[in-house]
C-alpha cells in the first residue's frame, strides 16, 4: 500500500505539489494523470525517493521514504520516461548489474530468467541494448523494475514512442503485472489509463482535483444519469413503452439512424438499473435492442472538465480543429 499524506514540494518560492493526500490500495492499478507542470512528476519523484519533500509524508508499506529510504525503496520498482540503460552493455550485463546493485536475493539464473520470459525479452538476452529498438528497450527497463520483485510499481509513461503494437504488448504486460503488484501507471494517453486502470488520481495546479473510479468521477462531474438506446420499430410506441418503466423520467427520440431504427435518450432517477426491464419490454413487442451505451462522460471529458472546467466545450472544439486541419490525423 501506497499512503501519501499531506505532501507538499517548493521549488524556492513556487509551490509545485500543494497538500496532496491519497491512498493505493494493494493490488491495484491507479492511473496517475495531469497536465504539463501539473506536479505530476514531482510527486512520482517523492514517491520513489528521487526527490525529498518540503513537507509531509510518503508511506511506502508503512515505511517512510525519507526516514528510512532503503527500506521502501526495497518495495519499489521504477520505470522513468527514460528508462535507466547502460547501452553500451548487453541485456545480460546489465540485468545482472541490477541483480547485484539491488542485493537481490533470490536464485539469479532462474530469477531473471523468469523476468525475461515475463516481458519477453529471452531473443535480445545476448544483444548489446544501443542496437535493440526502442520498444525493446522500454522492455529491459520494465525487467530492471522487477527485479528483485517488488511488491509496488511505479510507471512513468512507459509506452511513450513506442508504435501501437508495442504499446498494445506493454499494455497487456501491465495489467498482468497488476495481479500480483500494486502499480502506479502515468501516461498521457487517455485510453491507455482507461483500458488498464481500477481508479484514477488527476493532480491539477499542484492539488488533486480527482480521485476514485472513472465511473464515478463521470458520475459526480456530468449531474444527470441518461442511457442511449437503439431500437427498431414504431418511435411513438417505443416511447410509450420506455416511459412505462419503472424509475424513467424523461425519453427523447433521435432522428432515424437506421431503417426503421431510432435512437432514445433515456433520462432514469439516478437509482434504477432499467436495462433488464428494457430489454424484456422490447423483446415482448418482437423488437429489438440494436446498441445500448452509456451517456457517461468519457476519461477525455473528464480530464478537460477537471483540469479546465467551464472551458471543457472550448478545448474540445479547438481539439476537434487541430484534428481536422490536420488531414484527421491525431
Amino acid at each position: 500500500m501506497i499512503e501519501v499524506k499531506n505532501l507538499c514540494k517548493y521549488y524556492g518560492d513556487k509551490k509545485a505539489v500543494d497538500d496532496i493526500s491519497f491512498t493505493v490500495e494493494d493490488g491495484i492499478i491507479l492511473g496517475f494523470l495531469g497536465p504539463n507542470g501539473a506536479g505530476k512528476s514531482t510527486t512520482m519523484n517523492m514517491l520513489t525517493g528521487y526527490l525529498s519533500a518540503t513537507s509531509g509524508q510518503a508511506l511506502i508499506n508503512g515505511v517512510d521514504i525519507l526516514k528510512d529510504p532503503i527500506k521502501a525503496k526495497e518495495q519499489i520498482g521504477y520505470l522513468p520516461e527514460i528508462p535507466p540503460l547502460y547501452l553500451d552493455m548487453t541485456v545480460k550485463e546489465y540485468l545482472d548489474f541490477i541483480y547485484d546493485l539491488k542485493k537481490c536475493k533470490s536464485p539469479r539464473e532462474e530469477h531473471i530468467k523468469q523476468i525475461c520470459n515475463l516481458v519477453k525479452i529471452t531473443d535480445v538476452y545476448e544483444r548489446i541494448i544501443k542496437n535493440l529498438s526502442k520498444g525493446y528497450k522500454q522492455r529491459v527497463g520494465l525487467a530492471q523494475a522487477l527485479i528483485g520483485n517488488p511488491p509496488i510499481l511505479i510507471l512513468d509513461e512507459p509506452t511513450v514512442g513506442l508504435d501501437p503494437q508495442q504499446i498494445i504488448d506493454i499494455r497487456n504486460l501491465i495489467k498482468k503485472l497488476g495481479e500480483r503488484h500494486t502499480v502506479i501507471l502515468s501516461s498521457h494517453i487517455l485510453s491507455e489509463i482507461q483500458a488498464v486502470c481500477d481508479k484514477i488520481v488527476i493532480i491539477n495546479k499542484g492539488k488533486i482535483a480527482a480521485n476514485d473510479t472513472a465511473e464515478n468521477i463521470s458520475k459526480s462531474l456530468s449531474g444527470d444519469h441518461r442511457i442511449i438506446v437503439r431500437i427498431d420499430g414504431s418511435r411513438d410506441e417505443n416511447i410509450k413503452l420506455i416511459k412505462g418503466i419503472s424509475g424513467v423520467v424523461e425519453v427523447t427520440a433521435d432522428f432515424e439512424r437506421e431503417p426503421g431504427v431510432f435512437e432514445y435518450t433515456i433520462e432514469t432517477d439516478g437509482n434504477t438499473d432499467i436495462r433488464k426491464e428494457l430489454f424484456t419490454r422490447v423483446a415482448e413487442k418482437n423488437r429489438y435492442i440494436l446498441g445500448l451505451k452509456s451517456a457517461e462522460l468519457t476519461l477525455e471529458d473528464i480530464f478537460l472538465k477537471v483540469t479546465m472546467g467551464e472551458n471543457i466545450t472550448t478545448a474540445k472544439k479547438e481539439k476537434k480543429q487541430e484534428k481536422k486541419d490536420n488531414g484527421g490525423k491525431k
